[in-house]
C-alpha cells in the first residue's frame, strides 16, 4: 500500500471515528444543546403572593444526551429571577447536575436587530411609484444610533422610506426570554425535570362585594381573588395557590430592572372553590382545580361567600390634637361626619375564615330596588373574630360644629380649655354620633355634659344621641399637663 492511500485511510477512519455515536467529541469547543418549550410541559403550579411576586414550578419530559450538553429552557417567564431559578430530575435526583446557568433576554426586536447589523450588508426595498414595482438595493449599515444610517455605493443617506431585509437572525439575538444549562446527565432514558423560579409581574389581590338590606343592620358579602398577570409568560391548566400575608423582599436594583368588579342581582352562593390553610405567619388558599392564566390578563374567581351578617352603622365625629394647643376666636366649621359600617369576622355571623387584604365595596338597593354604589374602603389582612370596619364616605344630612369657648394657661406645663360640639340632625330618623376627641398629654376632664369613655391613653370618646330634626350640644371642660 502506498505512503498517500494509508494517508487517506487513516483520515477516513478519524472522521468516522469523530463522528460515531459513542465517542462523540465536542467540534469548536461547542457542547451538544437540547431545546425545550412550552410544547414539552406536562405540569405547571404556581403560587402568587400579593406583592407582585410569582413562584413558579414547571414540569417537563425531555430527551438529553448522557453526559455534558447545553439545555435551552424556553417558554419562561419575561420578569424571571434569574438568581431563584432551580432545576432538578424527578426521575432520579443525582442523575442530573448543574454545571453552569445563563439566563439569556437579549431578545429579537427591531432596534437591537438593528445594532447587531452595524457594519454589515443589507437590502432596501422600495416602491417605484412609477413602475408600482419593488426596487432593491444593497446597503451597509453604519450606525443605528438615533435612527438607521446606511452607505450605498460611495454615499451615505439616511431616513431611507423603504423595508429593510435582513439575511438572518444573529446567533446571540433570541425571540423569547430563555434559560440555558449546561447539564450532566447519567440517564440513557427521558429525564422528567422540574424547574422552579420566581418571577415579578404577577400578583393577587382580593375584592369584596357587600350588600347592606335597608334597615343598615345586616349585609351580604362575596369576595372575589383578582389575579393580575404581567410576568411575561402563561401558565396553563396550572396548580394555583395564593398567599395572604406581608412577605419581605429584599429590593434588588437590578430586579426591578422591568418596569369587575361583579355584583349578582339574585344569584345562589357559588360553590366554595378555594382551601384555606394557615402556613408559616401567613395563609395559603389553593384553588380546587386548573386554571389557565394568560400573559397580560386579569382573571376573577369567587374566594368567599356569606349571607345575613349582622351590620352595625356607626356616625363618626372626629377632632383634632391641634385643638388644643392655642386658641381659636372663630367656630371650627365644615367638619365632617364620618360614615362607617362595621361586621364580625366570625363564624357564628357566617364568616370566621381569614380574610386577605383588598378593597370593599359596598351597594344598597333604592327606593326601586336597584342596587347603589354607597362607598369603598381598603382592609388588611383580618384573622377571624376580628372586627372589619369600613369608611362609606361622610354624612349629607349629619352637620358639626365646634367652637372653643376657653382656653388659658395655668402654668408652665399646664392648660385648661372648653369647647362646645353642635350636632344637628337633619334625617327622618333619630341618631347617635360618635364624637372621638383626641386629647394630648395627661388629661383630666373637670366638666361635662355627657358621659364619656377614656378609651385609650390620649382619647375621650362620646355617644350622643341626636333626635331627628334637632341639635344636640356636647360640652366640656379639659386640664391638660404637657
Amino acid at each position: 500500500m502506498t505512503r498517500t492511500a494509508t494517508l487517506f485511510i487513516s483520515i477516513m477512519a478519524l472522521f468516522f471515528w469523530s463522528f460515531s455515536g459513542a465517542g462523540a467529541v465536542p467540534i469548536g469547543n461547542e457542547l451538544s444543546a437540547s431545546s425545550t418549550g412550552i410544547e414539552d410541559q406536562t405540569g405547571v403550579a404556581i403560587t402568587i403572593y400579593n406583592v407582585s411576586l410569582g413562584l413558579v414550578k414547571d414540569t417537563r419530559m425531555i430527551n438529553l444526551p448522557k453526559g455534558t450538553s447545553d439545555l435551552r429552557f424556553m417558554d419562561v417567564a419575561a420578569q424571571i429571577i434569574p438568581a431563584s431559578v432551580h432545576i432538578k430530575s424527578l426521575v432520579n435526583a443525582e442523575s442530573l447536575r448543574v454545571l453552569e446557568q445563563n439566563y439569556e433576554y437579549d431578545l429579537l426586536n427591531p432596534q437591537r436587530l438593528l445594532d447587531k447589523y452595524v457594519g454589515k450588508e443589507v437590502k432596501l426595498y422600495q416602491k417605484n411609484f412609477y413602475t408600482e414595482r419593488e426596487e432593491v438595493v444593497s446597503a451597509t449599515l453604519l450606525s443605528n444610533n438615533g435612527g438607521p444610517i446606511f452607505r450605498i455605493g460611495n454615499e451615505i443617506t439616511f431616513g431611507h422610506p423603504g423595508r429593510i431585509i435582513f439575511p438572518g437572525v444573529p446567533e446571540n439575538l433570541i425571540s423569547k426570554p430563555t434559560l440555558v444549562w449546561m447539564l450532566e446527565n447519567d440517564l440513557q432514558s427521558e429525564q422528567k425535570v422540574e424547574a422552579s423560579y420566581l418571577t415579578n409581574g404577577i400578583t393577587w389581590r382580593a375584592d369584596y362585594v357587600v350588600t347592606l338590606n335597608e334597615k343598615d343592620d345586616q349585609a351580604d358579602l362575596s369576595g372575589w381573588v383578582t389575579i393580575d398577570n404581567k410576568s411575561g409568560a402563561i401558565y396553563r391548566e396550572a396548580k394555583l395557590k395564593l398567599v395572604a400575608g406581608d412577605v419581605n423582599r429584599v429590593k434588588d436594583e437590578q430586579e426591578y430592572r422591568y418596569k369587575m368588579m361583579r355584583v349578582a342581582e339574585a344569584a345562589a352562593a357559588p360553590a366554595k372553590q378555594f382551601v384555606e390553610e394557615s402556613f408559616f405567619e401567613y395563609h395559603i388558599y389553593t384553588l380546587q382545580r386548573p386554571s389557565t392564566i394568560k400573559d397580560n390578563q386579569t382573571k376573577q374567581i369567587s374566594l368567599v361567600s356569606a349571607d345575613n351578617i349582622p351590620v352595625k352603622k356607626e356616625l363618626e365625629f372626629r377632632g383634632a390634637n391641634y385643638y388644643y394647643t392655642g386658641r381659636y376666636s372663630d367656630p371650627i366649621s365644615n367638619q365632617k361626619v364620618g360614615v362607617f359600617v362595621e361586621m364580625q369576622n366570625k363564624k357564628e355571623h357566617n364568616l370566621g375564615i381569614p380574610l386577605p387584604k383588598g378593597t370593599v365595596r359596598v351597594y344598597k338597593r333604592d327606593s326601586e330596588g336597584s342596587l347603589q354604589f354607597i362607598g369603598e374602603d381598603m382592609i388588611d389582612h383580618t384573622p377571624k373574630d376580628e372586627k372589619i370596619r369600613v369608611k362609606l364616605g361622610d354624612a349629607f344630612d349629619v352637620v358639626g360644629t365646634r367652637k372653643q369657648m376657653d382656653w388659658k394657661k395655668i402654668a408652665s406645663d399646664t392648660y385648661e380649655a372648653s369647647f362646645e360640639i353642635s350636632l344637628r340632625n337633619h334625617k327622618q330618623e333619630d341618631i347617635i354620633v360618635k364624637v372621638i376627641e383626641p386629647i394630648p398629654g395627661d388629661w383630666t376632664m373637670l366638666s361635662n355634659s355627657h358621659d364619656f369613655k377614656k378609651t385609650a391613653a390620649f382619647t375621650a370618646e362620646f355617644n350622643i344621641p341626636v333626635p331627628k330634626d334637632k341639635e344636640t350640644k356636647l360640652t366640656y371642660r379639659v386640664r391638660m399637663r404637657y
